[in-house]
């Protein structure tokens, strides 16, 4: 059956649909030895897909994992500046899986990586509104700083919701403050915090959905059961 080349290239597991248009537009993939082009459709069990010059593998049993990302590693499968990434901490799962959103190289904690492309397209498209909580330790003018955090709705002239903000422990100078939010924007917690003065020292993410960390230590993972990948799958 014909669909659309980013949905097979995500369901094999290369890669994201939107990375997919990207491989597209760059000229790496074809169709029957013709240079493939965005939008297309493809039958793979009839046409010849390539990728990079190798073939499209078939698609392996749907994996779903949850790793505790630490600091210092990238949110991508290559680095082309030599950096520590995270497919490199999931290369024992048997199958090429791929991260499910970012956390940016200071930032840790729960991170899902998998091969299903339209489980991976639900929890990132932005109707979905999948919750995230984080625990970020911040110093500087902490008194007050949970009320501004969450009176914060635009970041650079870009609108975002209201985040819920939870004091867990302050001092005169520190917080620890438990931040939830929905879109997910770029560095979005970073930014808040920098918008409201205040210097983040270390920041993790404990919770998407119904999905806590929990205790996995940091740089290990494990597989969602299938009531958990289901759950996410019913988020929004």
């Amino acid at each position: 059956m014909e669909e659309r080349l980013q949905k097979l290239l995500s369901a094999a597991g290369v890669c994201s649909r939107r990375a997919a248009e990207t491989y597209l537009t760059a000229g790496r993939v074809t169709v029957n030895g013709e240079t493939a082009q965005l939008g297309q459709r493809a039958d793979p069990d009839r046409d010849e897909i390539l990728v990079d010059g190798r073939p499209l593998a078939p698609r392996g049993e749907p994996v779903y994992i949850l790793l505790n990302k630490p600091r210092g590693y990238v949110t991508t499968l290559a680095d082309e500046r030599g950096r520590r990434t995270v497919a490199e901490l999931v290369a024992d799962c048997g199958q090429r899986v791929y991260p499910v959103g970012r956390l940016d190289l200071d930032s840790e904690g729960l991170l899902l990586l998998t091969n299903d492309g339209d489980w991976a397209q639900h929890l990132l498209h932005p109707r979905h509104e999948v919750e995230k909580t984080y625990h970020v330790s911040v110093f500087g003018p902490v008194a007050g700083a949970a009320a501004r955090l969450a009176a914060v709705t635009d970041l650079e002239g870009e609108p975002i919701r209201p985040a819920r903000v939870e004091v867990l422990r302050q001092t005169a100078k520190t917080a620890v403050l438990a931040v939830t939010i929905h879109e997910g924007k770029n560095r979005q917690v970073r930014r808040m915090c920098a918008q409201c003065g205040l210097t983040v020292k270390r920041l993790r993410r404990v919770r998407e959905g119904a999905l806590e960390l929990g205790d996995l230590p940091s740089g290990k993972w494990r597989y969602l059961t299938k009531n958990e990948a289901a759950s996410l799958r019913t988020e929004g």
